[in-house]
């Protein structure tokens, strides 16, 4: 639950938590975190020392469901002449470190990021005799705050977030978000660490859609030079009733140009997904068809997991060069040795420090395989060929159901265990399916794009796909696209395809097929 009220005093402060790394105690009640925010809001808004605030009853750190201490809201008067209507600015605090005792951040020092590094900021167009700021877009912010705490992912400008519906639960178009920088807060140093600030961007489902098929930065620079679409500084209005491309149909020319010429900066997806070893009997103890391996569930490595995450990091970077990062053994628990190895990422298994016998994580080459997709995940085929394959790159299909992963290289990827001479290899539970062989799918993928909607394709599923909440350490950097889809034509499953000639099956499966614990 949350209250509305003016900011004002804080509220009641814990004691600091003992133990070697917290900071020297700080003389005043308020939290010196809050301050250093609160500092850069009254540089944007002297005039306004008390604005309205949304706070959580119950705080986080006290067991409440909120992890945003506060959100504050303010009124700003834009600029008509450059095309900046007045609009509500609201601002998040509780994402980064405002009390620097531990009680929700553990202190790593001052010259890194303060909690996870970012707090959110939403502009959202006031209304002709509007009064007061609404309040929903706290409780959106709030949605997105849980996601980063309860996942420990972070998010960073050009991330997009599929919400499949209205932000405001009305009738709106805008029911989809990006996410860039805010374009007047600037970085805040705070005695724990530095603070960005990121705005949500309200977009509707056919602006997603070019985000994820091309980059999500394109996307806003094109919402930036539509006034009534966002305008410079993005602010979104929730009766826009048309996108980008219906108001102007030349946009749509300059996404189709730059997804031939740039790819799609999308290099991953956890999604519904397996793969099973057809070279193989079914007893065989090593098959990798079976999920389970006498009672104990079959885990991807630490050192696999790393790479993952380093792939669908490294993936995301534009202009990056396409390499699989090699498999470290100095590094542990697929923890990268630039990142606090007190922080999970959300790619790394629960149980990725058990032992994992030698034999599961050599590397081994398949003659004929059997990929498996829900229509979310089949459905993303075309852009994991056209967008990423056509353009040198690499794809990514970590499972969430279970511990297995599925990556396309191209021929242009260093570092890859799949081969031209054998397309097909597996390190563990962990498939690489070789970019030549999978070419010869071109009319199955076709179909594919032709047979799903594409305006139903996003990414980043919050309440669906929220992991398990962790024990909460250190900061941990990591991102991963969750994937969602919902299909406005009728598709009926199961589809299976075959290239025998290639050794290969792909099937599409419904969803309770990999609900259970066997594939």
């Amino acid at each position: 639950m949350a209250e509305l009220r003016p900011s004002g005093a804080p509220g009641p402060t814990a004691p600091p938590a003992p133990g070697p790394t917290a900071p020297p105690a700080f003389a005043s009640l308020f939290p010196p975190g809050l301050h250093a925010i609160y500092g850069e809001c009254r540089r944007l808004y002297p005039d306004q020392p008390n604005p309205l605030q949304v706070t959580a009853i119950v705080k986080y750190w006290l067991g409440g469901p909120d992890p945003l201490d506060y959100v504050s809201m303010y009124r700003n008067v834009g600029s008509p002449s450059a095309n900046i209507p007045e609009h509500w600015h609201y601002i998040s605090f509780g994402l980064s470190d405002l009390y620097g005792d531990n009680r929700v951040h553990e202190f790593t020092g001052t010259d890194g990021p303060s909690g996870f590094g970012f707090e959110l900021t939403f502009r959202l167009k006031r209304e002709t005799g509007e009064s007061a700021p609404p309040t929903w877009p706290a409780e959106l912010m709030q949605g997105l705050a849980r996601y980063v705490f309860q996942s420990e992912n972070t998010f960073c400008s050009g991330d997009h977030v599929s919400w499949h519906s209205p932000l405001d639960n009305s009738e709106s178009r805008i029911q989809h978000m990006l996410l860039t920088e805010d374009p007047q807060m600037q970085p805040v140093q705070t005695p724990f660490g530095v603070v960005t600030f990121l705005q949500i961007v309200g977009v509707c489902t056919e602006e997603l859609h070019s985000a994820q098929q091309w980059n999500g930065q394109g996307i806003l620079e094109l919402l930036r030079t539509v006034p009534i679409a966002g305008g410079p500084w993005l602010i979104t209005d929730m009766r826009r009733g048309e996108t980008i491309f219906e108001i102007d149909p030349h946009l749509q020319e300059r996404v189709d140009k730059g997804i031939e010429t740039d790819g799609s900066n999308l290099s991953g997806v956890s999604a519904k997904c397996a793969w099973d070893d057809l070279s193989r009997p079914p007893e065989d103890d090593e098959d990798s068809r079976s999920i389970c391996i006498g009672t104990q569930p079959r885990r991807l490595s630490g050192k696999d997991t790393e790479q993952i995450r380093e792939t669908l990091r490294r993936g995301l970077e534009i202009n990056s060069k396409p390499v699989l990062p090699p498999i470290n053994p100095q590094r542990q628990n697929g923890l990268a040795h630039d990142r606090a190895p007190s922080r999970k990422d959300s790619l790394e298994s629960d149980s990725s420090t058990a032992i994992i016998p030698h034999e599961l994580i050599r590397t081994r080459q398949l003659e004929s395989v059997h990929l498996k997709f829900n229509q979310e995940s089949g459905a993303l085929i075309p852009l994991c060929l056209r967008g990423r394959l056509l353009h040198g790159r690499h794809f990514t299909y970590k499972s969430i159901t279970g511990d297995m992963a599925i990556t396309f290289v191209s021929t242009g990827v260093e570092g890859a265990f799949a081969t031209e001479e054998h397309p097909y290899a597996a390190h563990g539970p962990w498939l690489q399916v070789r970019r030549p062989f999978f070419f010869s799918l071109l009319p199955f993928i076709d179909f594919l794009r032709l047979s799903l909607h594409p305006a139903s394709l996003a990414t980043l599923v919050l309440a669906e796909t929220v992991p398990q909440q962790r024990e909460r350490r250190g900061r941990q950097p990591g991102r991963v696209r969750l994937v969602c889809l919902q299909p406005q034509t009728e598709f009926k499953l199961p589809k299976e395809y075959s290239w025998p000639e290639k050794k290969l099956k792909v099937s599409i499966l419904p969803d309770v097929v990999f609900d259970s614990p066997l594939h």
